[in-house]
């Protein structure tokens, strides 16, 4: 998934909390939103407006829970882990190590792979 994919799949997949996201939708999402903070927090500071970041997160805060729920059903666990977010440093490095790992090969609980990835065929099967 390239990065503007990524961005356009996050924004239009806006508050859809079931199915799964790749590794790269969620990081190439969270990277557009550190950057585009960084833009804005610039422009906030040149203009002495200083609500321009405060708006973009608040509109962007929707869809960056729910593409996390989609990473975290990738990795094949509920999305109520999310809410280890709000544990204080080891909740935030638990939840970095699931966001960073491969997810689940194949359909899952939550949905067909992302990647396409499917059932391993039968003859690879028989050599293992």
């Amino acid at each position: 998934m390239t990065f503007g994919n990524a961005v356009s799949v996050c924004f239009s997949k806006f508050a859809t909390f079931q199915g799964r996201a790749a590794r790269s939708e969620y990081w190439y999402f969270t990277l557009f939103l550190v950057l585009a903070n960084i833009v804005l927090t610039i422009i906030d500071a040149v203009t002495g407006i200083g609500v321009l970041a405060l708006i973009f997160a608040l509109a962007t805060l929707v869809p960056s829970i729910a593409v996390s729920v989609r990473r975290l059903h990738d990795t094949d666990r509920p999305g109520w882990w999310y809410l280890l977010f709000f544990l204080p440093v080891i909740g935030a490095i638990v939840l970095l190590i699931w966001f960073s790992t491969k997810g689940t090969t194949g359909p899952n609980r939550f949905g067909d792979d992302p990647l396409g990835g499917g059932e391993i065929p039968a003859a690879l099967e028989a050599q293992a």
